[in-house]
């Protein structure tokens, strides 16, 4: 003979455990789930011809940009109003901040600055290098090209006075198809533009 507590007790239990089990496959699909977009980062070493060494130290910001420029996905510019974004694809940072480090990396990569760093970082500063984000995009509007531009200020930390600025524009045909052979594009016209900015600040300063 049975008793009827017992009996909702033990169906109470047995729901409790299906419950868990369940929770427990669906976590265990998360984990396993693959990334819906392919994730890309700037890994081209750009190559500084003959920089003239500084005994001076030098902060580079993030870059500023508007909201298309900010994120991590990547531009495509099919006209000169029309912009979208590179399907299943995406950058592994915010574009401004894989700019900065990789312009804090050509810098220590010339070995010819006495220091630079990143804001937080308690360098005492003589100069900034202050960057805008202009064009960062794949362009459709003809043959498929890569074009980057960013506008530079060098900033006296001293006095807050400008000494040097200038804009900076490299381009880059897309060779092949798919989202690799855009980045890759990428990824060269900027290589292009982060030497040309490092070797024209130290020559600068």
């Amino acid at each position: 003979m049975g008793f009827p507590g017992l009996v909702s007790w033990r169906a109470a239990g047995a729901a409790r455990f299906a419950m868990v089990l369940s929770l427990t496959a669906l976590l265990a699909g998360c984990g396993t789930r693959q990334a819906a977009n392919d994730t890309f980062s700037l890994a081209s070493t750009p190559v500084v011809e003959r920089p003239a060494a500084t005994n001076r130290q030098i902060l580079v910001p993030e870059p500023t940009a508007l909201k298309t420029l900010g994120s991590d996905q990547i531009v495509v510019r099919l006209s000169k109003s029309e912009l979208q974004f590179l399907a299943q694809a995406q950058w592994g940072d915010s574009l401004p901040r894989l700019v900065q480090d990789r312009l804090v990396q050509t810098f220590d990569n010339t070995g010819r600055v006495r220091g630079v760093g990143k804001p937080g970082q308690g360098l005492a500063i003589d100069y900034q290098l202050v960057t805008e984000l202009r064009a960062f995009e794949i362009s459709t509007d003809g043959p498929d090209t890569a074009v980057v531009e960013i506008f530079a200020k060098i900033l006296d930390d001293r006095n807050g006075t400008v000494r040097r600025q200038q804009a900076f524009r490299a381009v880059a045909p897309v060779q092949g198809a798919g989202n690799p052979a855009f980045v890759a594009a990428l990824d060269a016209a900027f290589a292009q533009v982060a030497a040309d900015i490092v070797s024209w600040t130290l020559r600068s300063i």
